[in-house]
């Protein structure tokens, strides 16, 4: 896996027989390859063991002439060594030998993480998860299920629910992967983009290449454990708002609908570069369609193999995503919609506020469709004009 950024410019040939400045770089042993980069503009290079070892040797002060015989001992063959600083070059990891070395800056909101998700913090989440099961199992009205989300007959209010519920639920899973990025002091960035046919805020962890293996699940995984302990508190509000007679009040029912939102829309899938290739490959070797020329880098060994067996389970949450569309979706809103439109079909039946109710209704409906065109044109111009627009 790799990742790179255009840096400072540096000069393409460097003295041969004149030591090599280069910046602040962090380097990660696995076996015979060595993932190097800079931490401060997540600019990251898997090289071979030996490929590190020449860094490495250029970074204690040998010339690229010295460093050159030292790989040639050593290893018993030849390097390209001027090569190998262009490449250094592309990467951003030479500076001018005025230039000062630009070490990662502090992020901010590490110490919120370290908290955050701590042994302390997760005892607090195990607490909450076993409550909300007791609970669950107590009532069996208190499990999230399609009939919560019809919790008044107005369309506005429950369209406002679900927006006002959907996109911050969103952008708390998206956010604790952030925090637990910034826990190990990666530069983590949100955005917003789309998964099909959802609207989702993205995390960018490029820096999580350059923390050992053990260390990358926790922000991996973040995002579920967020879903896990907000759909528990909404059970336990939903079940601590009930009336004395144990029915659900309003109050309860609003934090079931919204936990049965968090159960469907949050389940939408990550999708990977390498592992959508895969796919298409797969397809056009199945149709016996001649290979593309190729346009980009091919893709890391590690991401080729992880993407073999990961693009049939992004085929399955693909799967899932258009079965839930169809089988949900579709339905829900072919039955708001015949609401709305019995209503304005025959007015005089229907109060003011029914159809002031519906109308409103359509005008909030309009904007999600026009929203996700604007992505998808915006993708492609960053596809078109790569680097003319900010994500």
């Amino acid at each position: 896996m790799t990742s790179s950024t255009t840096s400072a410019n540096v000069p393409a040939q460097q003295a041969r027989n004149q030591p090599v400045a280069l910046q602040a770089l962090t380097f990660l042993d696995e076996g015979q390859e060595v993932t190097v980069g800079r931490a401060d503009t997540d600019s990251y290079a898997v090289l071979p063991a030996e490929g590190a070892s020449l860094l490495r040797q250029l970074g204690q002060g040998l010339t690229p002439d010295e460093a050159a015989g030292w790989y040639e001992r050593t290893y018993g063959e030849r390097v390209d060594i001027d090569d190998f600083l262009d490449g250094l070059g592309e990467l951003g990891f030479l500076r001018a030998p005025d230039e000062a070395a630009h070490p990662a800056p502090p992020v901010r909101w590490g110490q919120l993480g370290r908290m955050v998700f701590s042994p302390v913090g997760g005892a607090c989440l195990a607490a909450v998860l076993i409550a909300s099961a007791l609970a669950m199992r107590r009532s069996p009205e208190l499990v999230p299920s399609y009939h919560d989300l019809f919790f008044t007959h107005y369309m506005t209010i429950l369209e406002l629910v679900m927006f006002l519920g959907q996109f911050p639920l969103l952008l708390l899973h998206e956010a604790a992967h952030a925090l637990a990025g910034r826990r190990l002091g990666l530069r983590t960035r949100l955005s917003v983009g789309r998964r099909m046919y959802y609207i989702v805020f993205l995390t960018a962890m490029d820096g999580l290449v350059a923390v050992p293996r053990r260390k990358r699940y926790l922000p991996m995984l973040a995002g579920m454990l967020a879903d896990l302990s907000v759909l528990a508190v909404l059970v336990l509000v939903a079940d601590a708002t009930r009336r004395t007679d144990g029915a659900l009040s309003p109050a309860s029912s609003v934090a079931l609908a919204i936990a049965y939102v968090l159960v469907t829309v949050l389940g939408c899938v990550d999708l990977q570069g390498t592992a959508r290739a895969v796919l298409r490959d797969r397809l056009r070797r199945a149709l016996r369609r001649p290979a593309p020329p190729d346009q980009h880098a091919s893709p890391h060994p590690r991401d080729l193999a992880v993407a073999r067996w990961y693009s049939w389970l992004l085929l399955a949450g693909w799967t899932a995503s258009i079965a839930i569309l169809i089988t949900g979706v579709i339905p829900l809103t072919g039955l708001v919609l015949l609401t709305v439109v019995d209503r304005f079909g025959s007015s005089g039946t229907h109060s003011a506020a029914a159809l002031a109710d519906s109308i409103v209704f359509v005008l909030l409906n309009v904007g999600q469709p026009v929203i996700l065109v604007a992505l998808v044109l915006r993708e492609r111009r960053l596809r078109s004009h790569p680097g003319t627009l900010g994500s």
